[in-house]
Parts: C-alpha cells; structure tokens; sequence
C-alpha cells in the first residue's frame, strides 16, 4: 500500500472516534450523523490534497485544522439557511463564538470520549446494538468490519445502527456524564460493553482471524480514559483494565505468526510484554483498595497468574481456587470449562475427567479440546477422535489448522 494511504488508513483509526464525540458533543447526540459526514469529508480531502502536495508535516494538526473549518463553515450555513427562510435556528442552543472557540485539545477529546461511551451504553439501547455503535462511532470501524465482526451482513448491520441512532434522538440522551446517584449502575453497563469489546477481539469470530488487537487495544484505551476521570475511577474499573492488560501481554506470544496462534502452554514466556504485565499488576493493586470484589477482580487475579512463568502446584492451585470463587459470582459454561482446566492442572487428569463429564458441552469446540488434552498420551485414539469433534465446531480456519496440527504429533 502506498505509505500515505497507509499513514491515512491508521489516522483514520485514531482519530476518527475522537473528532466525532468531540463534534457531536458540540452540536448534540441527535445530530451525531453530521459530526460523522464532516470527518469523513475531512479524511476524503486530506486523501485527495496529500496525494497532490504531500503530506504536512503535522497530519493530525491538519485533520483538526480542516475538521473545525468544515464545522465552523456548517454552522454558518445552517444558520444563514435558517435565519432567512426557515426563521428559527435548528442550532439555536450554540451561539456562534461556542461553534468557532471548539479546539481538538486533549481535554476536550477526553471528556467528548467519556460523554459519548456513557451515551452509547444507555439502557435504552439493546447490548448488541450498543456494541455496534461502540465499535463504529468509538473505535471508527465500517460497516464492513462491524459485520465480519458479527458474522453478519452489511444490510443487517445499517438496520441495526440506523435503529441505535434513532433511539438515540428519541430518547433524546444526552452527552453528558450521569448524575452522581446513577453513575455506578451506568458504570457497569459501561464496564460490560469493554469486556466484550475486549473479548471479541481477543477471540475473534472473523472467519480467518482470531487475534483482533485493535479492537483489545481500543478497549484498553477506553478503559484507561474511565481511570482518568475520578468519578468512574472505580475499584471494578481499575480491576477490569488490569484483566486486559494481563490479556494483552501475552499477544506476540500467543500469535508468533499471522497464520496461526499458540496455546498458552507452548507459548514463549520470553515473548510476554514486561510492560504491560506491569500495567495489569498496578491497576489490578489500585482495584484492591474498594470493599467490594467484582468478577472482574476474580478474573484479572487469573490472568495475574497466568503471567507468572513458572508451573508451579502453588499457581495451578491458586488459580482454580479463583475459578471456584468466579462460579460462585459469575457462573457460564466458559467459566466452568476453563476451571475444569485449572483442576487437571493442580489435581491431576482423573479429576478433570469426572468434571468435564458433567460439563458435557457438545456444542463447543473447547470442550472437546479439553478432553482431547485429557486424554493425550493416555488413549491417543480418543484424543483424535475429540480433537476430529472440535475441527469440526470450530468457527476459524486458523484454529481447524492448529488442531489438526495436534492430530498430526499424535500419529
């Protein structure tokens, strides 16, 4: 790809969210679209000018530059428009020194970001939608990819926005941060759509990908502008952001190349990020100083573990102690299975076995993983003949490849 098209690609990531909640916070959420079509003009003619003079040598500047002209320019329209034939001002609520002081400051971006998630995650809006809306108006992902993302079409996906939005407007939510008394109970909205914007990307449903960093990387964005900000720099916050943070250090070991990814007990602990481990240890010590413990304080404490190197019987122990506290709080199948896990690792395969059996989850292919493992180098037909039952359920061709893989060491 030609590098200025590719320098564009990534600002578009970037900043597209960004420039967005900030415009939106300045005009209103009812009026999000436009916000939406002045960015994408201003992207459109950054492709158009740096192809012919170049790229300046502050590209954000110049995107934030343009952006607030391309406002400025609108407000002024609409207001000339409405003044001499409609007679009212559609945007009567801001005056026209408001509309030309805006800046793209870092403070501004911010609170815009924190106001717009807290809209996003209304409860007037069902979780699906909510985690569309996340995905294209915070994360700046296109239709395309929000229904790759689903596993579903682009027509299905516009419906479903168009529906979002139009909540939204009739509604009539606000940008602006909840009241003191409502702000715990927004925050774990809030909180629940990062953890599965985090998990989608950590476990894609994309057909040939399963690794998405940049939807893991957005939520810990995300997660760090909820710290910055002391009303929802909350235990729970802190805790969720160390469980992602513990996730992410272990990404350039878990996919040492683009056609394939390693299991956790193959994976290079050399290739762990120290840095972000280090991250997840301080949020995860900054979540410990509230009374209460949320699932996400019990999961961030597993993926604490998991981030020591050594194999030890005292991790193995901890972790399923941990697993057995999560079944308590928050009980799922994946939770169950990943405990079942834990068990044959701290007491030995015979208990494992009496425990996945009664799991019997004979529509997901991790289960059949499991079992495949349990039964390795124990009966080895069996193991083929589980790990044959997950080829068959996985979603990705990457991962029918990774446990053919197994099949092909056993003979």
């Amino acid at each position: 790809m030609d590098p200025k098209k590719e320098t564009l690609k990534q600002l578009f990531q970037q900043e597209f969210s960004k420039m967005v909640a900030v415009i939106s916070r300045l005009f209103g959420l009812e009026h999000i679209e436009l916000a939406e079509d002045i960015v994408s003009e201003t992207f459109l003619l950054a492709l158009k000018t740096w192809e012919i003079k170049g790229m300046p040598t502050n590209p954000t500047a110049w995107l934030y530059s343009v952006a607030k002209n391309k406002t400025v320019d609108h407000f002024r329209r609409t207001k000339v428009f409405d003044k001499k034939i409609v007679k009212e001002l559609t945007l009567q609520y801001k005056n026209e020194a408001e509309i030309e002081e805006f800046e793209f400051s870092r403070e501004n971006i911010r609170d815009s970001q924190l106001q717009m998630l807290f809209a996003i995650c209304t409860p007037a809006i069902a979780s699906e939608a909510q985690i569309g809306l996340a995905l294209q108006i915070l994360c700046g992902f296109s239709i395309e990819e929000i229904a790759e993302a689903f596993l579903s079409n682009k027509e299905t996906v516009t419906k479903r926005l168009f529906r979002a939005k139009s909540k939204l407007r009739t509604e009539n939510v606000k940008m602006e941060m909840p009241p003191e008394e409502e702000i715990d109970a927004r925050l774990d909205n809030v909180l629940h759509i990062l953890y599965l914007l985090f998990s989608e990307g950590y476990y894609s449903k994309t057909e040939n990908q399963i690794l998405r960093k940049d939807l893991c990387l957005d939520a810990v964005r995300l997660g760090i502008l909820l710290t910055e900000y002391e009303r929802t720099n909350r235990p729970k916050t802190n805790a969720l952001l160390a469980l992602m943070c513990f996730h992410a250090s272990r990404f350039s070991a878990r996919e040492t190349n683009p056609d394939s990814f390693t299991l956790y007990e193959q994976q290079s602990k050399e290739l762990w990020d120290k840095e972000l481990i280090g991250m997840g240890s301080y949020f995860l010590e900054m979540s410990a100083q509230g009374d209460q413990v949320s699932s996400y304080h019990l999961e961030a404490r597993i993926a604490g573990w998991h981030c020591m190197k050594e194999d030890s019987q005292e991790k193995w122990e901890n972790i399923l102690y941990l697993y057995n506290q999560l079944l308590l709080v928050n009980y799922s199948p994946s939770v169950a299975l990943n405990r079942t896990f834990a068990l044959y690792k701290a007491n030995g395969r015979q208990e494992a076995f009496v425990a996945a059996e009664k799991l019997n989850l004979s529509n997901n292919h991790f289960y059949f993983l499991l079992l495949g493992e349990l039964y390795q180098q124990f009966d080895n037909d069996r193991a083929i003949s589980n790990f044959k039952k997950a080829i068959a359920l996985a979603r990705t061709q990457t991962e029918k490849e990774v446990i053919q893989a197994r099949i092909d060491s056993l003979g």
